[in-house]
Formats: structure tokens, C-alpha cells, sequence
């Protein structure tokens, strides 16, 4: 019966089948080195310096593996941690008014959505486009004259022919035009108080005039204002 040859290893020092990318894991590693000893030549013994580099070979892997899986462990404790974290901080934001940044607005037949944008500079002109969930533009609001820092303006909840639309979620679009007569983009933000928490896929999403807001997205938070009492 013909000698088994050494296992081959890659570039790293790893053990792989041969012909094969494929990385050998322990056992496969265990079970070619006992077919080794197995099916050697009696006349031609293994040689003692070969089998001890290979015993090597076969604790370093060992011991590779089980720091991997160790690391696995760790990063999936730590993405726990950090959803526990989240979610408790959530929580804890019920009540309190935030700002977030946010490019979508819902209407309803109770109240009229408004539009927020900070705008870096001056612009001589703003134009903000609404789109339905088809991504059509069912209506475009032009303003002049926008001065920096933060604008809103309330939308009537009606298409270019003045017809009321249905209610429901909206994509909002802006762009301006500054002094220069350069284009550049405003942002876009809600903010309102927190009314609720819902959680999806592990994560936590704040419920803000009919939103669902992302923690990500919250670029501010302050204590809601109390009416006086009596």
C-alpha cells in the first residue's frame, strides 16, 4: 500500500484538501492524519520531525478556530448590548420632543403636514416637490427670499389642481438656489413629541405625528414644554 503524502497547506500555513480550495476544519485535518499514520509504509515509518509539524499544524488550526468562534460569540454579544441599549433609550424618549432628520411627511384628513428645512445659506429661491408612493410629484411649492438656518412651511394637503389627495405617507424633494445663482440642497427634518416606540427587525423606531422614525436620524432632543399648572 502506497505512502499517504503530508497534508498540503496554503500560503497561511492551513491545511487544505488537494486539488481543492476548500479549507480543511479540524476534524477533516484529524481524520487525514490518523489515514496518514494508518497507511503508512512500516519499512518507511513516518519521519518524527514531520509528524510533530504536523501535530503543530493541527493545534494552530485548532486553536484558530476556536478564537474565531470566540470572536463570533463576542460581536454577536455586543450587537445585543447595543439593541438593549437602544431600546432602552427609546423608551426613555417618550414624552420628549426631538428633531430628526427625515425627508417624508403623512397627511391625514385631521391635520396638515409641515414641511421643515434648514437652509445653509440664503437662497433667492426654494422649490420643494411632494411625491406620492409612486413617486409621481403631485405638487410643487416655490418660495423667495429664504433666509439661513431653519424654514417650514405647512402644505395644504392638495395636488397642482387643487383637489384634496388621499391620506397617507409623502416623499419630499428640495432644491435652492443662493445669491450666486449656484444650486445647492437644504435639509430636510421632522420634529414633534415622541408619542411612541414600535420595534421591527430588532430595532427601535420612534412614532412622531404619524411617523416611524429611526434613532439614527434624531439630531436633537429637548424636554417637551408642560403647561403651568392651575
Amino acid at each position: 500500500m502506497g505512502i499517504i503524502s503530508p497534508v498540503v497547506t496554503d500560503s497561511n500555513g492551513n491545511p487544505v484538501a488537494t486539488g481543492s480550495s476548500q479549507i480543511l476544519d479540524k476534524d477533516d485535518f484529524m481524520t487525514l492524519l490518523v489515514a496518514q499514520m494508518t497507511n503508512q509504509n512500516p519499512l518507511e515509518p513516518m519521519d518524527n520531525t514531520e509528524f510533530i509539524a504536523e501535530l503543530a499544524q493541527f493545534s494552530s488550526l485548532e486553536q484558530m478556530q476556536n478564537m474565531n468562534a470566540l470572536l463570533e460569540q463576542s460581536l454577536e454579544w455586543d450587537y445585543l448590548q447595543m439593541q438593549t441599549v437602544n431600546n432602552t433609550n427609546a423608551t426613555s424618549l417618550i414624552g420628549r420632543e426631538v428633531q430628526a432628520t427625515f425627508s417624508n411627511i403623512y397627511l391625514d384628513e385631521d391635520n396638515l403636514p409641515q414641511i421643515n428645512y434648514t437652509s445653509a445659506e440664503y437662497a433667492q429661491s426654494v422649490t420643494i416637490e411632494i411625491l406620492n408612493a409612486d413617486g409621481a410629484v403631485v405638487r410643487t411649492l416655490d418660495m423667495e427670499d429664504v433666509a439661513a438656518g431653519g424654514n417650514s412651511i405647512v402644505w395644504d394637503g392638495k395636488d397642482e389642481n387643487g383637489d384634496r389627495l388621499e391620506s397617507g405617507f409623502y416623499t419630499i424633494q428640495i432644491s435652492a438656489i443662493n445669491g450666486e445663482g449656484e444650486s445647492f440642497t437644504p435639509s430636510t427634518y421632522v420634529e414633534g413629541i415622541v408619542d411612541g416606540v414600535v420595534y421591527r427587525d430588532g430595532s427601535a423606531y420612534l412614532q412622531i405625528n404619524g411617523l416611524e422614525i429611526s434613532l439614527a436620524e434624531v439630531t436633537s432632543i429637548q424636554a417637551a414644554n408642560e403647561e403651568d399648572e392651575g
